[in-house]
């Protein structure tokens, strides 16, 4: 795969002061084609994640997470984006300093950038706990490496010596030798129920599309706005 070709550089000032640098960037704003195809903006998003998948080199369903910590230090990372409903779903430990920050303030925004297709969605919203049957469906479909995992490490925790995490691997390998390997408590999902969602499309000379998607309680609401 090529991804010097699958993935072609934002055109600098430059590019667009040369005429073949102003055909690229307009030639990928016309493959844009009409990118606001849905008045529901999960929907429109379940959309735009399909095409990015088909594009994406790796991991198209990731995302930053933004959270605050106790005195209102944002913290930020990359998690990926587990299934999609009336929410945005990921799972992690919640004992993790991303778990903490949530379980003392539930408010969070979510960042998706893909390169390829030129598009970037942001997310706020409020975070909730998924139930119990959804955390178990999903442990139990991932790897047994990856759920030995769970259990050995002490997330985001200091750790004196990186042996120390092989040791735990073997301790709980030893453990549930034989046997399915259960779901750690600490270990669950979190839905993040959008209350705007703004969608962000590249156009040549920066004059960007973004459409602003509100949801006020009582249905969703669209803004233009300013690139």
């Amino acid at each position: 795969m090529d991804h010097e070709q699958l993935i072609p550089p934002t055109p600098s000032d430059e590019d667009y002061r040369a005429e073949a640098g102003a055909q690229e960037a307009f030639a990928v704003d016309e493959d844009q084609g009409k990118v606001f195809t849905n008045d529901d903006p999960l929907e429109l998003f379940s959309e735009w994640l399909t095409l990015a998948k088909k594009h994406e080199p790796n991991d198209a369903n990731a995302m930053s997470l933004a959270t605050v910590d106790s005195v209102g230090m944002p913290d930020v990372r990359i998690v990926l984006l587990k299934d999609l409903d009336d929410g945005f779903i990921f799972y992690t430990n919640a004992t993790s300093a991303k778990g903490e920050e949530l379980a003392a303030n539930p408010l969070a925004a979510l960042c998706f950038h893909w390169k390829t297709i030129r598009r970037q969605v942001r997310v706020r919203g409020l975070t909730e706990a998924v139930s119990n049957t959804e955390n178990d469906a999903y442990f139990a479909s991932r790897s047994r490496g990856s759920q030995i995992g769970a259990w050995a490490s002490q997330q985001s925790k200091p750790m004196s010596d990186d042996t120390i995490l092989k040791t735990r691997v073997e301790d709980y390998e030893s453990i549930y030798d034989g046997r399915d390997v259960p779901r750690p408590e600490f270990w669950r999902g979190y839905r993040l129920i959008p209350s705007s969602i703004e969608f962000w499309v590249n156009r040549p000379y920066r004059l960007h599309d973004r459409l602003l998607f509100q949801n006020d309680g009582d249905g969703w609401t669209q803004t233009i706005l300013y690139p």
